[in-house]
């Protein structure tokens, strides 16, 4: 690098954005190593709620989370339309969209991590098992970080994409390590 070649000044955050992304992050890092404490430390259950019409829990939690992953697509395809990432216009209705089919993933995946808390636990007897708990973990950390962070105002463009984004990739992880392999050992069973 030559000697007069003109640099650009680092721009360096203020304490206060830095703040604004570092206390909801905390706070979600806090959430998921909370729910990974009291899922190893209590005495798994066994059982849990099932619904009619399903013919075991398991598949309870596979259709849940099946539904709970298709409304995250929505998620993506809505939160793309907002960026005015699509080549087509968002219409006025995308927001309302995006915030209901979040609420409902949200709604659709809670009965699914209970059962998971209340009846397995904290479960590492394979690495499949094992991912799948860590990443059940960290999906409500995650989420519970997103929300904290959508609170605040002033923060740069790229950290609720981000945030989204791995909600998704957590949610995605815990899909591939619960619903479709229960699919693929069991068929497309309710």
């Amino acid at each position: 690098m030559s000697a007069d070649r003109e640099t650009a000044p680092v721009r360096r955050p203020n304490a206060t954005a830095v703040a604004a992304i570092a206390i909801p992050i905390l706070i979600g890092a806090a959430v998921s190593v909370l729910l990974g404490v009291y899922a190893k430390t209590h005495e798994p259950m066994g059982y849990s709620v099932n619904i009619a019409g399903f013919a075991n829990p398991q598949a309870v939690k596979a259709w849940l989370a099946t539904v709970a992953i298709l409304l995250a697509m929505c998620q993506l395809v809505s939160a793309l339309a907002i960026y005015g990432k699509l080549p087509v216009d968002a219409p006025s209705w995308i927001g309302t969209a995006h915030v209901w089919t979040g609420r409902l993933a949200v709604l659709v995946s809670v009965p699914v991590a209970v059962h998971c808390l209340y009846a397995f636990g904290f479960e590492q007897y394979d690495t499949r098992v094992l991912l799948h708990s860590l990443l059940g973990c960290f999906c409500y950390g995650a989420f519970v970080a997103k929300m904290l962070l959508l609170t605040r105002k002033g923060l740069p463009g790229w950290v609720i994409p981000v945030a989204g984004g791995l909600v998704l990739a957590v949610l995605t992880g815990i899909w591939l390590t619960s619903s479709l392999w229960f699919f693929q050992h069991n068929g497309l069973t309710f």
